[in-house]
């Protein structure tokens, strides 16, 4: 057997045991160094993550409890969720906040807890989701997080009585990571 062959060998081989080790399976999401409260309760896996790329409606209204004061309210989202290699793979949109897959099953959800994600960025969420509506990738899941939350913070432009009523839209993305009971 010539060199070169015992080297084709060689790395076929090694490619084979490679791909016993999980070598092509994505890494699973850490949720390790997010805060405590927006973490999702031990007994759950991850079992599809998103990345969420859109808009946020923001509506200039009156604060409530004080008088003559205004601010900007969030009036609800509207988002291609995206899998890591960028194919759609369903949408998020409300009120209420709803995500819906592309084989057509969908759930909506509860806050459970949000923490802080620097300056400008719409912070880390945790929900609780209510039951899926239709069969598919949503059936099942028990909890979303919201991470690497980017942009979406409400206008800074001025909210005031001129102004009520108006809509600003702003960009985010976020990564919508999707759990069920193991």
């Amino acid at each position: 057997m010539s060199l070169r062959t015992l080297g084709v060998i060689a790395a076929a081989a090694s490619l084979a045991a490679c791909s016993g080790m999980g070598m092509n399976q994505p890494m699973a999401y850490s949720q390790a160094s997010l805060p405590d409260p927006v973490k999702v309760p031990t007994g759950h896996r991850v079992v599809m993550e998103t990345v969420g790329a859109g808009d946020i409606t923001y509506e200039c209204r009156a604060k409530a409890d004080a008088a003559g004061q205004h601010e900007w309210v969030f009036v609800g989202p509207d988002a291609k969720l995206m899998d890591r290699a960028g194919k759609q793979v369903g949408k998020y949109w409300g009120p209420p906040a709803t995500w819906e897959s592309m084989d057509g099953s969908k759930l909506t959800g509860a806050q459970v807890a949000v923490a802080p994600n620097g300056t400008g960025n719409i912070p880390y969420q945790l929900v609780k989701a209510n039951p899926a509506m239709g069969n598919g990738s949503m059936t099942g899941v028990s909890y979303i997080q919201r991470v690497a939350t980017r942009g979406g913070t409400a206008p800074a432009m001025a909210c005031g009585a001129s102004s009520m009523g108006q809509k600003q839209v702003v960009k985010y993305q976020a990564d919508y990571i999707f759990y069920r009971p193991m």
